[in-house]
């Protein structure tokens, strides 16, 4: 007779990383880290070194979790706002990221619609997952087509921020630069960022095929996403991409 697979207690071992967290707090590493989260900073303080220590301890003393048991625990784990505990959801679930199919990416994705609460847990939770998903080819560029005009801020951001890592495995940039296209006006800061990221990038690969992109949208972008694409350019490429002296006068009038 097979062995009895364990009880699965999420909700106690939840609290155990609370508990963790509680032991390993420090006030001095919250005060460090605040300041580069405009929208806020709720975080016990644990250092980094020690987080992923205990994941390794996690993953060995909860094997039996699997994928799912994870993504389970991941979504008890961001009801807490502290910062570790989102922290913790994506990092044990990147251990079996090479299980995640379409269903699994989209689960991952709801996480973006209430749990993520900055740009940190946007960004690990992007390129450790869902990026990593698009450039092995697990997951087709098709599922995030929705999220580009959710209503939650860091799932749109997730869009260009997974794109970052397919855009390391193709020849041809183009595609990727019309997938963005709808995103172009979005009203947020954060994924003005996100964006400007992504175009940079691009940039870098392909000037060729992402200047045009860019003259088409330079009157009417958010100028924080040039910013940000132009950052590797020339004084003289940047000036290319200013605001035409009609729309900077229509601006000021606003």
């Amino acid at each position: 007779m097979p062995a009895p697979k364990p009880t699965r207690n999420l909700s106690k071992l939840v609290k155990e990383i609370e508990a963790f967290c509680v032991e390993h707090a420090s006030a001095a590493n919250v005060a460090k880290y605040s300041r580069y989260f405009k929208e806020g900073y709720q975080a016990y303080g644990v250092d980094f070194e020690e987080t992923h220590a205990y994941k390794k301890t996690l993953l060995e003393a909860h094997a039996e979790l699997g994928l799912a048991g994870f993504l389970d625990l991941g979504d008890l784990l961001f009801r807490n706002p502290n910062y570790e505990m989102g922290s913790f959801a994506i990092i044990l679930t990147a251990a079996y990221r090479d299980r995640i199919g379409p269903k699994e990416f989209q689960r991952v994705g709801k996480w973006l619609d209430e749990g993520v609460r900055n740009w940190a847990h946007c960004d690990v939770l992007s390129g450790e997952l869902t990026g990593w998903c698009l450039a092995q080819g697990s997951v087709k560029i098709d599922e995030l087509g929705k999220w580009r005009s959710s209503p939650a801020r860091f799932k749109r951001r997730a869009v260009p921020v997974s794109l970052l890592s397919l855009l390391k495995t193709v020849k041809n940039g183009a595609p990727l630069l019309e997938f963005i296209r709808p995103m172009m006006l979005d009203e947020e800061r954060v994924v003005h960022q996100g964006l400007g990221w992504f175009l940079r990038e691009a940039w870098k690969k392909q000037p060729k095929v992402v200047e045009p992109f860019l003259a088409e949208f330079k009157d009417t972008a958010a100028r924080l996403i040039f910013q940000y694409a132009t950052e590797k350019m020339t004084p003289e490429q940047k000036a290319r991409y200013r605001r035409s002296a009609v729309t900077r006068k229509s601006s000021r009038r606003a």
